[in-house]
């Protein structure tokens, strides 16, 4: 009787081993996927940006459908130059039809398919390079750029092919802000024909330092 009593205890001890057991391993899985999405959130959220480049207007330093890995801090701590591949917010995007719009002013309304946007729009980012810092003077003549009256083309030794376009254009950059150009200059719709072609500073979001997919690569 005392041996069968003994065994009903060692086999109740044994289950409550278990189930303590098992739900120890539990809660040890659920802190580990709370941290990792703690340091996920921290990670994008203030150290790096994660974009991808959908068409051909970076070729051929950035290829379309590539993914590239920006750095949040760099333009913290310092500010942007001339020749960085920036990741900016270029404006919004409704999330029923699609249709993009420019800057920060984000319609009630979509224009197109009076979708109340509101806070519901998507942030449109882009990946462009910056040509023009604060203060300069843009001339493009000849399908050149020139800088500050400098009669002397920019040296842009990242340019895909030279411009085609046989357009002319004069930009004055506003302090504080940047003029953003794609290295496929025949192919990229950039601030050379956006209604407001300057990005403020505070819409710099990060230093584009390498691509990860699909060609894991330093971007210069």
């Amino acid at each position: 009787m005392e041996k069968e009593k003994k065994n009903i205890n060692e086999t109740a001890e044994n289950k409550k081993e278990e189930k303590t057991g098992w739900k120890a391993e539990l809660i040890s899985w659920i802190q580990v996927l709370a941290t990792a999405a703690v340091i996920a959130f921290v990670l994008t959220t203030f150290i790096i940006a994660n974009s991808e480049v959908p068409t051909g207007s970076m070729e051929n330093t950035i290829m379309a459908g590539s993914r590239v890995i920006g750095s949040r801090l760099h333009y913290k701590f310092s500010e942007p130059e001339r020749g960085d591949v920036a990741i900016f917010v270029w404006g919004w995007q409704c999330p029923e039809c699609g249709v993009m719009g420019e800057g920060d002013v984000k319609p009630d309304q979509c224009p197109r398919c009076e979708y109340n946007v509101g806070k519901r729009s998507q942030t449109v980012y882009y990946v462009k390079r910056v040509i023009g810092l604060p203060g300069d003077v843009i001339d493009i003549v000849d399908d050149v750029v020139y800088l500050n009256g400098s009669e002397t083309p920019l040296d842009e030794p990242y340019l895909a092919e030279e411009m085609n376009q046989g357009e002319t254009f004069h930009f004055e950059v506003p302090e504080g802000h940047y003029f953003m150009m794609g290295d496929n200059r025949n192919y990229s719709m950039d601030a050379r024909y956006w209604m407001n072609p300057y990005i403020s500073e505070d819409k710099m979001i990060a230093k584009v330092l390498f691509e990860y997919f699909p060609t894991p690569k330093l971007i210069k």
